[in-house]
């Protein structure tokens, strides 16, 4: 499976741990660690959440989909 999100990247580049993220979120440590390795995804009012929390455009944390039509899948 590919990676969707890029919410460990993003961790990164702002200096924040899954903890903090978890701590934010009032979430599981163990959910935020599937949602780095893209084992399982945050949903899309979480992503928001997320978003608000590091302080960057909820696109930055999703992998950009390739330019190409459906018929070539």
């Amino acid at each position: 499976m590919k990676d969707l999100n890029r919410i460990k990247v993003v961790l990164t580049e702002r200096k924040k741990t899954n903890k903090w993220l978890a701590t934010e979120l009032g979430k599981d440590p163990a959910t935020v660690s599937k949602w780095c390795t893209n084992s399982s995804q945050p949903d899309l009012s979480t992503l928001k959440k997320i978003a608000l929390a590091l302080g960057v455009d909820i696109r930055s944390l999703l992998v950009p989909t390739p330019q190409k039509s459906m018929e070539d899948e």
